[in-house]
């Protein structure tokens, strides 16, 4: 199962590993967990965030906020997905441990998805912290920060929420960057993420989003999806 492993800084070993569906996923030694479900890296993505998240949009033109950029398996299926509604995507995703080239170089999304690979390598190659084009209709920017610490610039119409699981990174499931977020946001704008405990529900509600379970990807009862919706107060005039 596993296909490449990489050691670094001494502590931390990552490998690249074959999921149901037959895309790969990364396994990190320093956080115990894989990027994306063992039940299918490309099904739980497309399921997740293309499906309950990007194509819930029908704006022209969508501006995105990924928490997690990792394998960048996220943002190619959405720059696919926009190529193919005709929608023009400004996308924007933070990232505290980039992958090293070797595992990039193991991952064949792009094979699978019958897509060009060098589409998928401009992900990649794309600099930090720089707005860079990477086809006429979609923009990326990859942040390398700490989302604990980084407040965004922009408003978002769409928010993909694919830190690791709260057992493994409790502050970035916090009220705090919940709310951070939520402020972010544009009205009617929909956050989505894969994990449906209770706690993280409860705290979503907390900052205002108007919270619903959905069916998860295989090998998950439940997601849950988030929406900013405006409350206008209605004004009664007497007659």
């Amino acid at each position: 199962m596993i296909i490449v492993i990489l050691e670094f800084r001494k502590t931390m070993t990552i490998s690249i590993q074959t999921t149901a569906d037959g895309s790969q996923t990364v396994f990190s030694d320093q956080f115990q967990e894989t990027y994306h479900s063992v039940n299918g890296a490309i099904v739980e993505s497309k399921h997740v965030f293309i499906e309950a998240g990007f194509n819930t949009s029908t704006l022209p033109s969508i501006t995105v906020f990924e928490a997690g950029f990792g394998t960048g398996l996220n943002a190619l299926l959405t720059l696919l997905e926009a190529r193919k509604r005709g929608i023009n995507v400004v996308y924007h995703s933070i990232e505290l441990y980039p992958l090293q080239q070797s595992i990039i170089d193991g991952l064949e999304y792009a094979g699978l998805l019958s897509s060009d690979r060098e589409l998928f390598r401009a992900l990649h190659d794309a600099p930090w912290n720089r707005v860079t084009s990477i086809t006429p209709w979609f923009e990326l920017k990859k942040i390398k920060a700490d989302l604990l610490d980084f407040t965004p610039d922009d408003n978002f119409d769409v928010i993909y929420f694919d830190a690791f699981s709260p057992n493994i990174q409790p502050d970035l499931w916090s009220k705090t960057v919940f709310q951070k977020l939520y402020d972010k946001m544009n009205c009617n704008g929909i956050l989505t993420t894969y994990c449906a405990k209770g706690v993280v529900r409860r705290t979503l509600q907390e900052v205002g989003f108007s919270v619903e379970r959905l069916a998860g990807p295989p090998g998950k009862r439940e997601m849950l999806r988030g929406k900013k919706v405006m409350n206008i107060p209605v004004r009664i005039f007497k007659s």
